[in-house]
């Protein structure tokens, strides 16, 4: 009976931030080491059906380096990445397409059908939302066939969420003639966010979130600011791989969407812990 009690509290907590959020659009980032993860990924996107269930829009945007890296080096082809962003020629880009639109999309998808869930792959093989162009790199090298979003079908995302159902979009996006590129899922994410004028954008990572402490998972700082986070980059307190995750988080608050949160994926049920519960497990970065 206290077990079933503890059960009926957790509900009851939940109820607040339920009502809070219902209705409006969180675009979820899913990739890396995740989507390697099985059960990590199972939790995952029960944790979406949830959401959906409840009454909230969640929209999920994926990656898959490291799928798309084992497909090319069985395909003979050797990975090269210039400042972090993937060296896309076409039969690099052909490998690419492939891994994301026709294995992970649709695959996510089935997945989330068979857990109970309704959703819709939005790939350039079906429904393409994310439309782009060439990115030219700061530097001058070229990337190849690698891009940059610069509009976002938020029509089609919006008619899936009025009929109860999960857009599931891969970073992947075409130009006007129709050009395949490949595009970084980060910002394809917040592309995405910012189109849709999303409450909330949630990063899961393979950490727990900001800490004050690199190596410490203890120190964690629940709560930022934009200003509080621009002074821990300035006092080295966010270092290395963490700093371009959290200028990118602010970039997008800069756009108008409200919130942004890095949290681990891989811990069990951390999204709904994160958005339904009154103290959550990861960093939020707030204006």
């Amino acid at each position: 009976m206290d077990q079933a009690i503890a059960k009926a509290d957790t509900l009851i907590e939940a109820m607040g931030w339920i009502r809070r959020f219902r209705g409006k659009t969180t675009v979820i980032k899913l990739g890396g080491s995740l989507l390697e993860d099985r059960e990590a990924l199972q939790h995952l996107l029960l944790d979406v059906i949830f959401m959906e269930t409840v009454g909230l829009r969640p929209v999920v945007v994926h990656g898959g380096g490291k799928a798309i890296t084992e497909a090319m080096a069985k395909a003979g082809i050797e990975a090269q990445f210039i400042r972090g962003r993937r060296v896309t020629d076409e039969k690099s880009l052909e490998v690419v397409e492939q891994v994301l639109a026709g294995e992970l999309n649709v695959e996510l998808t089935e997945m989330m059908e068979r857990f109970g869930g309704r959703a819709v792959n939005l790939s350039p093989r079906t429904t393409c939302v994310l439309k782009g162009k060439k990115l030219i790199d700061s530097e001058g090298d070229d990337l190849g066939f690698v891009g940059e979003v610069t509009e976002v079908d938020r029509d089609v995302i919006e008619s899936l969420a009025y009929t109860d159902q999960v857009a599931v979009i891969p970073s992947l996006c075409t130009d006007e003639k129709g050009q395949l590129y490949n595009v970084n899922a980060d910002t394809a994410a917040m592309a995405v966010a910012q189109s849709l004028g999303a409450d909330k954008l949630v990063f899961l990572s393979d950490v727990n979130g900001v800490r004050r402490d690199p190596k410490d998972p203890e120190t964690i700082i629940p709560a930022l600011s934009a200003e509080e986070a621009r002074q821990l980059i300035a006092d080295g307190v966010i270092q290395s791989g963490m700093i371009p995750k959290v200028e990118a988080c602010l970039e997008t608050l800069g756009r108008g969407v409200q919130k942004v949160h890095i949290i681990d994926g891989r811990l069990r049920h951390s999204l709904l812990l994160e958005i339904f519960t009154t103290d959550g497990v990861g960093t939020e970065i707030h204006q």
